[in-house]
């Protein structure tokens, strides 16, 4: 299977595609679409909506999959990846493509068996899965594969779960069990 995976972002959004199949996953391209500040932002969607369609046009995933967009202390960025993320949503629905949201939790422990995981480990994993002699640069870069890969690993390209897996699995519904009442 060939996943698009997009971490948003108004300045920097990282663009990744990778084919997965089994636990096997293999570089096809890795882009950022980077954008000026200078620029309204108008113009800054615009820019990151046709390096979407470009990648889509060039390589034909089979399912895109974004970075759940999380609260921040800065509304500005939220802002600003809030939009971007609709343009991920608006370009997977115009080519027909399934869109699949993954928490920044849920990316980290996929690639690295650990929900907290660092931004470096996140690079250090996913070059390490994909045979690259270093992570991409910038980390969004990085991200964006990491985010593809998930899907591939978690989404419907595969069966099985792993180890890592099981756990994550484990702590949610940890988490949403409802404590225990005492009589």
């Amino acid at each position: 299977m060939r996943i698009l995976g997009v971490d948003p972002g108004l300045t920097r959004c990282g663009i990744g595609v990778v084919d997965v199949e089994g636990r096997r996953a293999k570089l096809v391209s890795v882009s950022v679409a980077a954008t000026p500040s200078t620029w309204d932002t108008p113009r800054r969607l615009a820019a990151i909506a046709d390096a979407l369609d470009a990648v889509i046009a060039q390589f034909s995933p089979d399912a895109v999959s974004l970075e759940r967009v999380f609260a921040q202390h800065n509304v500005r960025t939220v802002m600003g990846t809030a939009q971007a993320s609709g343009i991920v949503m608006l370009a997977a629905e115009r080519a027909g493509l399934s869109l699949n949201l993954y928490t920044p939790s849920e990316v980290k422990a996929a690639v690295t068996g650990d929900g907290r995981a660092a931004k470096a480990q996140v690079g250090f994993m996913v070059a390490k899965i994909l045979g690259l002699p270093e992570a991409p640069k910038p980390a969004d870069a990085a991200d964006a594969l990491a985010i593809a890969i998930t899907h591939g690993w978690r989404g419907k390209a595969v069966g099985a779960s792993t180890a890592a897996q099981e756990r994550w699995v484990a702590a949610e519904r940890a988490a949403k069990k409802p404590a225990s009442r005492r009589p």
